[in-house]
């Protein structure tokens, strides 16, 4: 019996990265791409008093994160990227 917090990370080789990469499509690598990346924005955007710039922004990002999470639920349900997510 393996208890889930004594795995330990296995790094993946490049070779092996790449062969995983080109099996799935390059729209759904794209979406993960966006979806990473608009999560990194709306984090950055946290706080009580955000201006109205920064709002403005952090909409922005919540609309790309939608649009490339609606690519990657449509794909697989769990490829979907939340913003507080560690991955």
């Amino acid at each position: 019996m393996t208890a889930s917090h004594l795995l330990v990370p296995v790094p993946i080789p490049d070779r092996v990265a790449a062969l995983i990469g080109s099996c799935i499509p390059s729209h759904i690598l794209q979406a993960e791409f966006d979806a990473d990346c608009a999560a990194r924005e709306v984090r950055r955007f946290r706080g009580p008093r955000l201006g109205v710039e920064d709002q403005a922004d952090r909409e922005q990002a919540l609309c790309d994160l939608a649009r490339a999470n609606k690519v990657l639920a449509a794909h697989h349900p769990h490829l979907a990227v939340l913003p507080g997510s560690p991955f």
